[in-house]
């Protein structure tokens, strides 16, 4: 049944170039992990020149019915010599199958890394991959008076991923970059509802973890002429869209300066049911501070929400995070706080565990696990302390403090060997 407001057909969005996606309003979660209040777009794209026609990615497989009918409004499956794959996840990829059956004699573009991703596709199918070519920035294909140029983009948000520019009309087929989870049959940012938590939380969850490609993106994309973005999900930005590459650079760099400034940064996170933990902590942040060159924070994640501290966390060097022991686990807001680096880039930081127990300690062997499954960077074996540390441990937990402040600044102690010795 047709969503209200929308009619079965094709949507214009500037001569010769037409919406021919399919709406999920009813959806409310994707991909398991992100909430989905109005739904979602699968958003496709076609472009006519003089020479050919052009499909700018497809629809998630259940909708295929709703695409064909929209494209079949605007273009007959011989007139396609050109298929665009910005990115080859299910939900932009799933009607290829079926639309290279319909029109065998176009050839697909995508990026280098998409390669494999092509093959696995349609592996199912058992048929063969289609003639394609590997593209990156600033290549293109000519249609007859329209230009598709492409952008090299990886990791917006898989490494497959490219936007395509069609320079004559300045507008931008962005992929999952710049989209959002928001479904309204008005399409068109300046018609559909507010829109704008779902454009915030959808960076947040998708884009946020490759800010750097983000800003390498971006500076791809500010120089070029747009009058509109029109991205793989949620409304088509063709009022103001310098405002969304705008909103996107803001989010991508850190809202406040780290008055650090040139010294390192180590983040002491812990968590202490009677006290032992939060002496640990105190120890190995004393002895951080010693050393000179680290600004060391301290913080009681009894006292603080896990997402406040993920800012924080993004632009640390190193964290070291401690738990007592209950249970045989660390405590839930540890796990909450692992739960919430997700969302941001942490790969090659320095990491730590530590923490006080009464019977078994698995807590720091399991904070350990998941650090290393963050891909941090552990040179350091946790400290486990058993009930109360005593000063000679308060000790050890200072000294490892110093050993994580000199990873961090690269003033290793070297071992002298003597080789007569050992002759």
């Amino acid at each position: 049944m047709p969503v209200a407001g929308l009619t079965d057909g094709a949507v214009e969005i500037a001569p010769g170039v037409h919406w021919v996606g399919a709406l999920d309003p009813h959806l409310r979660s994707f991909d398991i992990i992100l909430k989905t209040a109005n739904g979602t777009s699968y958003n496709s794209y076609v472009v006519r020149g003089e020479n050919g026609v052009a499909v700018i990615d497809t629809v998630k497989e259940n909708y295929a019915d709703d695409f064909f009918r929209r494209l079949e409004s605007v273009a007959r499956y011989d007139e396609i010599t050109t298929i665009v794959l910005n990115h080859l996840e299910p939900d932009h990829s799933g009607a290829l199958p079926a639309l290279l059956r319909r029109a065998p004699q176009a050839r697909v573009y995508l990026s280098s890394r998409a390669q494999m991703m092509l093959k696995a596709l349609l592996k199912p199918s058992g048929e063969p991959p289609p003639a394609y070519i590997p593209v990156t920035t600033d290549d293109s294909v000519d249609l007859g008076g329209r230009t598709l140029r492409f952008l090299h983009t990886p990791y917006l948000h898989w490494p497959d991923t490219q936007c395509t520019y069609l320079v004559e009309d300045g507008i931008l087929f962005s992929g999952d970059v710049f989209g959002c989870h928001f479904c309204d049959a008005r399409l068109f940012n300046d018609r559909v509802g507010d829109f704008r938590f779902s454009f915030e939380y959808y960076y947040a969850h998708i884009m946020r973890p490759f800010r750097e490609y983000v800003l390498d993106a971006l500076a791809l994309i500010e120089p070029l002429e747009l009058t509109a973005i029109a991205p793989a999900h949620g409304p088509i930005l063709r009022h103001a869209p310098r405002d969304y590459l705008h909103r996107y650079r803001e989010l991508a760099t850190p809202r406040l300066h780290n008055e650090a400034r040139v010294e390192k940064t180590l983040l002491v996170f812990y968590i202490s049911a009677y006290g032992n933990t939060r002496r640990m902590a105190e120890a190995l942040a004393a002895g951080a501070e010693c050393l000179g060159g680290v600004r060391v924070s301290l913080y009681d994640l009894e006292g603080g929400e896990s997402g406040v501290f993920t800012d924080l966390i993004e632009e640390a060097d190193g964290l070291a995070i401690g738990s007592p022991t209950i249970n045989a686990d660390a405590v839930r807001p540890v796990w909450d706080l692992l739960s919430s680096l997700t969302t941001v880039n942490v790969k090659g930081k320095l990491g730590a565990a530590f923490g006080s127990y009464g019977w078994s300690g698995e807590a720091v062997r399991l904070i350990e696990d998941r650090l290393r499954g963050l891909k941090l960077r552990l040179p350091l074996e946790g400290l486990r302390i058993k009930l109360v540390p005593d000063a000679g441990e308060l000790d050890a937990c200072r000294a490892l403090g110093e050993q994580l402040a000199r990873h961090l600044t690269g003033r290793l102690e070297t071992r002298e060997i003597d080789l007569a010795a050992l002759a």
